[in-house]
């Protein structure tokens, strides 16, 4: 059974930057893409960044070019968002995605 795991979030300032972290088990992580998503109450999720299961390509939302990262470590079954430049709009709940297995999402803040 898949299970993914976020940690990281929290409450930060804009203009700071945060690093979440999602932990999988039970599959053969580094034969998967990953993803993180993101969601404000009352909206839809939305993709913010894709990585493939090497780590040789990525993509991010145009809201997040520039300010975020996506990298993964096979060796740790762990995938990782760095985000800096943090802004309010960037608040929302957090999660990765391996195909069709969700973690429980960490919650983003960010707020003076």
């Amino acid at each position: 059974q898949v299970q993914l795991v976020e940690s990281g979030g929290g409450l930060v300032q804009p203009g700071g930057s945060l690093r979440l972290s999602c932990a999988a088990s039970g599959v053969t992580f580094s034969a998967y893409a990953m993803s993180w998503y993101r969601q404000i109450p009352g909206k839809e999720r939305e993709m913010v960044a894709f990585i493939t299961s090497t780590g040789g390509w990525t993509n991010y939302a145009d809201s997040v070019k520039g300010r975020f990262t996506i990298s993964r470590d096979n060796a740790k079954n762990t995938v990782y968002l760095q985000m800096n430049s943090l802004k309010p709009e960037d608040t929302a709940v957090y999660y990765c995605r391996m195909l069709s297995n969700w973690g429980q999402g960490t919650q983003v803040t960010v707020s003076s």
